[in-house]
């Protein structure tokens, strides 16, 4: 029946989608609120499958122009983000989702739409200008060969663009680098085993365009991250730079490394300077564990020169970094990938994790250690990146920091206000959202507000999400000792779960004893004796918790 009245079909469906918009339905209590996120989620997944839907013989002329007509709309998502609106952060996430996956096959559509912009903005004389068609760039699919063609591209035009947009470039190919690592690591490896000519030559000529643009401190550190992406891209020359004397092509490239190297032991004169020199060095660290040391890099030298100092900086919990009031977060981050490069480049080489996991530390040392820990667990794509055994001998420790947390949580709230929560996915999708509160500021912290200390997220990043691996709370216990130490997390799980003015403290706890209770997990309370452990941990003390659990979630 449909074949008969397509339009018509397809009109019904937007209409009733467009019905079901949370503008058109008004107020909604509990029980019907909409859940518009799904429907976008939704929307989201037909797009990305719309390429398997289609029969071979489509037309491909057809195709690009309806990709060409799509663009400005899914843009729109992109770019309109207004604070305070309830979903404007999901619509963005998708909008950026959808144009990863259509860049995919219709990356040419894209890529025109971006060089055209750049040309439009290469003769155009007002100084506030539009950029948002060249920050598509950092959500596009690119691989070895699509990011070469963003590099030549803008090598061509960078230098004829006025500041707003050289800014935008320079944002904007930084994030298209790790898209491309990140989702083709291999490609990135083999370019330290075969180095791409073409691929360095624009990498170094844009080098050099930028380093020209950096006339002050404050543009030396807008830029000092992409000119770090810029000369990992050239392997040869990383290896050169590290000689005592090199020739005067390339004389920019080591002033270049001298300058970071001072900025970050904090001799650059300038604060700026040195936060971005920070950033700069994560980001070496962190694309130096995409290589195999076995190849034998000049990169690795590199590293070597500023990793010391750069976890001397990060990590120092008399002084903890910081960049501002608005920054927490970021720096957060990354303080994450630090600890985590750091431990693939050399995991026995562990003073930073001894600082976090000080109880003297700041609380964001100890929530940067679990959320670490989590990432080292559950992401280990790449066969020489070192595994999470290297620290089951603090696992001691590690369960000390749990029942801290335990302990000032249930202190503070009934001392403190209630605490203040992020929003998060469900336990399943994110298992590591933070958890933050209102509390006194200390000599180490004087942020306005503190990371709880989270090894709530330990029990789930280390004894729930990760089968087979052992627990680094449980590892190097003896029998009773495993039992003991799973009997300790499970009751404190469940004195999280009733706390009623914490709501998502709760929930989370729910979510965590859920999943505690899945077959597979069951058998992680205590390897040595599962069954034996299940039924001795006081399991009737649970069973009202385990049954919220069952029908909250």
């Amino acid at each position: 029946m449909a074949a008969h009245k397509p339009v018509e079909w397809v009109q019904a469906v937007i209409n009733r989608f467009d019905e079901q918009l949370p503008v058109k339905t008004g107020h909604q209590n509990n029980h019907t609120k909409y859940k518009f996120s799904h429907v976008i989620s939704g929307l989201t997944n037909i797009l990305k499958n719309v390429n398997n839907m289609q029969s071979k013989d489509c037309l491909r002329l057809d195709e690009t122009m309806l990709v060409k007509q799509l663009l400005p709309e899914i843009c729109h998502f992109i770019h309109t983000y207004r604070e305070g609106h309830q979903h404007a952060a999901e619509l963005r996430a998708s909008a950026s989702g959808v144009l990863f996956s259509l860049s995919c096959n219709n990356f040419n559509a894209v890529f025109s739409r971006i060089s055209t912009r750049l040309q439009e903005l290469t003769v155009c004389s007002e100084d506030t200008v539009d950029v948002h068609d060249i920050e598509l760039m950092q959500y596009i699919n690119v691989d070895c060969s699509k990011l070469k063609r963003l590099l030549q591209e803008t090598v061509l035009k960078f230098k004829a663009l006025k500041k707003p947009a050289q800014h935008a470039v320079i944002n904007s190919l930084e994030k298209a680098f790790w898209n491309w690592v990140e989702n083709y690591p291999d490609e990135f490896t083999m370019l330290y085993q075969r180095p791409q000519t073409d691929m360095a030559d624009a990498a170094e000529r844009l080098f050099d365009l930028v380093d020209s643009f950096a006339e002050s401190a404050k543009r030396k550190a807008a830029v000092w991250p992409l000119q770090i992406i810029l000369l990992i891209l050239c392997p040869e020359i990383t290896h050169i730079i590290s000689r005592e004397v090199v020739e005067e092509s390339k004389a920019n490239k080591k002033l270049f490394l001298e300058s970071l190297r001072k900025a970050l032991a904090g001799q650059g004169g300038s604060k700026q300077l040195t936060e971005s020199a920070a950033i700069a060095c994560v980001k070496l660290c962190k694309a130096s564990t995409y290589i195999n040391r076995e190849d034998h890099s000049g990169i690795f030298l590199l590293v070597q020169s500023i990793v010391v100092d750069l976890k001397a900086l990060l990590f120092n919990p008399t002084k903890p970094f910081s960049r501002g009031a608005g920054s927490q977060n970021a720096d957060v981050d990354l303080m994450i990938d630090c600890f985590v490069s750091c431990f693939r480049i050399n995991p026995h080489n562990n003073q930073h994790f001894k600082v976090c996991l000080a109880s003297a530390s700041p609380s964001t040392f100890h929530f940067v250690l679990v959320n670490s820990l989590h990432r080292i667990i559950t992401n280990s794509d790449l066969d020489w990146w070192p595994k999470i055994d290297a620290v089951y001998c603090y696992s001691g420790e590690l369960r000390l920091m749990f029942s801290d947390t335990l302990s000032r949580v249930m202190q503070g709230l009934h001392t403190h206000a209630p605490l203040r929560m992020t929003p998060s996915l469900s336990f399943k999708e994110k298992m590591t959202t933070s958890l933050k509160f209102k509390e006194k500021t200390t000599d180490l912290d004087t942020r306005s507000y503190k990371f709880n200390h989270p090894p709530f997220h330990l029990c789930v990043c280390g004894s729930i999400s990760s089968p087979p691996l052992r627990s680094p709370i449980h590892a190097c216990l003896t029998l009773c000792e495993t039992q003991s130490s799973t009997a300790e997390l499970i009751a404190g799980l469940v004195q999280l779960v009733p706390l009623v003015n914490t709501a998502q403290l709760s929930q989370e706890a729910m979510e965590a004893l859920l999943v505690l209770h899945l077959p597979e997990t069951i058998e992680l309370w205590n390897p040595q004796a599962p069954i034996e452990t299940f039924w001795d941990i006081r399991y009737k003390d649970m069973c009202f918790a385990v049954i919220q659990v069952k029908y909250t979630c």
